[in-house]
């Protein structure tokens, strides 16, 4: 390797930072500084700015400026003005449907997207949650995965001694030489899976890619889940900000629709405009008497007649989006049904999964304790002793497996139910 890649490199390590942090600050700290959520919530500041652009026309709007100017002969208007020192004019809506009901419209597009907020929320939330549990099921299987390997290695050794006496074949070194070899590839898979899954939970929560998120141990209380799963289903439609979106846009498109029709109405502006003309410019040569300050003040009406084929277009437009949402909106109704159900039958597969991994724990663990007992009194040997620890440490992975499982469905229900940050928030 050259020396300026090894140099950048080392660079690189001395920058990078590792942040130990419980589920409960992770997620938080997504929810202020993630860049999928910062940038959810630039979206909300834009359509609640679009409310303010939508109503400036009904606000008066003042234009000064000036259109000095020198004639020769018959002094001529610029631009519909006639030449003056100084002018000004106003303008505002009176009566304008069409753009009362684009403001409306903008409104309603500001509640939405306050829903698509609130569900990229819950989505980095759920994400966040999940990038933990990997990160803490590896780094807790690494750990036992690294102790086998430790046992392995005495196992090993045991048969290596009984090789070199006679008393086993070169075989079982060789198939313990595997098994110790394999432990360690394991160990080394379980390494780079949390090294992947703090990197990505440190890249989620706004930090450079070098830096790493550590998940701390901590005993957590099992998240709770709704009574049923009827009351979960029910609680799910009425909160999931998925629909609440998709419900919202289709009440948008509706006012579209109202304000589309809504361009056959008349409508009505102020104006106002006020003139100081000059002495110079041959007004007293052509006109019977000169005044120098003009102003004017009125309203401006227009009455449509005929407004083309381009109304009922724009109307069938918009009413082919609202068909549209609809399906979408029936469609996520049945997705998230059915991710629920899913759910809770993960979260029972996962019950019964980690009730026998416990089971099976409780048996390894009294054998290995009577294996000690029985070395004691010269009865059982180390290597079997060694043996004995070896499936202990497998039925550890197994029984953290499972509960890492069944923690990571019982999260999904609670995602899904629109509960899992409160229930992040409540953990201690």
């Amino acid at each position: 390797m050259s020396r300026p890649v090894l140099l950048l490199l080392l660079a690189a390590t001395l920058h990078a930072e590792v942040h130990p942090m419980t589920l409960r600050q992770t997620v938080e700290a997504a929810l202020r500084q993630s860049p999928d959520l910062v940038l959810a919530r630039i979206d909300e500041q834009h359509a609640r700015a679009a409310v303010r652009v939508a109503r400036a026309p009904f606000t008066p709007a003042v234009f000064v400026g000036s259109g000095l100017a020198y004639s020769n002969g018959f002094p001529m208007s610029i631009e519909g003005s006639a030449p003056s020192v100084f002018q000004a004019r106003a303008t505002q809506f009176l009566f304008n449907r069409p753009q009362s009901f684009t403001i409306a419209q903008a409104k309603e597009d500001a509640r939405g997207a306050t829903f698509a907020t609130a569900g990229k929320r819950d989505e980095v939330a759920y994400r966040v949650t999940s990038l933990f549990l990997d990160a803490e099921r590896a780094a807790r299987i690494g750990e036992l995965a690294r102790k086998d390997a430790e046992s392995q290695e005495k196992v090993l050794a045991a048969v290596h001694a009984q090789v070199q006496e006679g008393r086993a074949l070169p075989l079982a070194e060789k198939t313990a030489a595997y098994q110790v070899a394999y432990v360690r590839q394991a160990a080394d898979n379980f390494a780079d899976d949390q090294a992947s899954a703090e990197t990505a939970l440190a890249i989620t929560l706004g930090y450079p890619a070098e830096d790493r998120v550590r998940p701390v141990e901590e005993r957590r209380p099992a998240p709770t889940l709704p009574q049923s799963e009827a009351l979960a289903l029910e609680t799910a439609m009425e909160t999931n900000k998925e629909l609440r979106r998709i419900q919202s846009q289709i009440a948008s498109k509706h006012i579209e629709i109202r304000g589309e029709k809504a361009a056959r109405w008349p409508r009505a502006d102020l104006v106002a405009q006020y003139a100081m003309l000059a002495e110079f410019n041959n007004y007293t040569e052509f006109f019977k008497t000169f005044q120098r300050n003009n102003g004017q003040i009125g309203v401006s009406f227009q009455v449509p007649i005929f407004a083309g084929t381009g109304v009922n277009a724009q109307v069938a437009q918009s009413e082919a989006d609202v068909a549209h949402l609809r399906v979408e909106l029936a469609n996520a109704r049945n997705r998230i049904a059915s991710d629920l159900q899913q759910s809770f039958r993960e979260v029972h597969k996962a019950q019964g999964t980690a009730h026998l991994a416990e089971l099976d724990l409780d048996v390894v663990r009294e054998q290995l304790s009577v294996n000690l007992a029985q070395m004691g009194e010269g009865r059982v040997t180390l290597r079997e002793v060694e043996q004995a620890r070896v499936a202990e440490n497998e039925k550890w992975i197994a029984f953290y497996d499972a509960q890492y499982a069944l923690e990571k469905a019982r999260w999904s229900v609670l995602r899904l139910t629109g509960e899992l940050v409160p229930a992040v928030e409540n953990l201690r």
